[in-house]
């Protein structure tokens, strides 16, 4: 099985900055992946809010985007783009009141890229989609790496890869989530969520 094989799956997983990571831009950067093959990989960090609510960028979106309302900066990449990130909830979890989706489809204006996470398409009526989103983050920008690039930098151990959970893309206090993340896990990363701030005072 070739290394490409053994990751390609990464998709849907989150990318957690390890403390060792020098860059500014992911420093405690949790990562959802969005796509992830041999041409390279796509993702948005979702732990880096920013002042700018929504409703004054999005018309319409903005009584969709979970608390906190606002948009979040995915990455370095094309800061002026829009992406939207929502949890479809499965039909045990369907909200009340949620139309049920003929013959089990996804919903128009939604692409599936790992179990109940999926792309909103923005040009979408919100009004379309409203019925059928369990939560929403919109993302100004995203992160990027070229072929072999992400590869490269997991072996240097710059991050921790583990699972992805619907809650993460709409966690109601981002900036924990780095501790929450690595505090859940069934191994010796949950020590590394104790990692103090500045390691200079400890």
């Amino acid at each position: 099985m070739s290394f490409m094989t053994e990751v390609s799956s990464l998709t849907g997983r989150l990318l957690v900055a390890t403390p060792a990571l020098a860059d500014p831009n992911f420093d405690r950067a949790v990562v959802l992946l969005l796509d992830h093959d041999e041409e390279g990989s796509l993702g948005v960090v979702l732990n880096r809010p920013t002042p700018v609510d929504v409703a004054d960028i999005l018309e319409g979106w903005g009584d969709l985007a979970g608390a906190p309302g606002v948009v979040f900066q995915g990455g370095p990449v094309s800061l002026d783009s829009a992406l939207g990130v929502a949890v479809i909830p499965g039909e045990e979890g369907a909200s009340p009141g949620s139309r049920p989706r003929p013959s089990g489809g996804e919903p128009i204006g939604w692409r599936r890229v790992h179990g109940a996470i999926g792309l909103v398409d923005l040009d979408t009526p919100p009004e379309l989609l409203a019925p059928a989103l369990g939560s929403l983050r919109i993302f100004a920008g995203y992160a990027g790496w070229g072929p072999g690039q992400l590869e490269d930098e997991l072996v240097e151990g710059a991050w921790y890869v583990v699972e992805s959970e619907p809650g993460d893309v709409s966690s109601p206090d981002p900036e924990r989530l780095w501790r929450a993340v690595l505090r859940r896990q069934r191994s010796e990363l949950a020590m590394v969520a104790t990692y103090p701030d500045d390691p200079s005072l400890n």
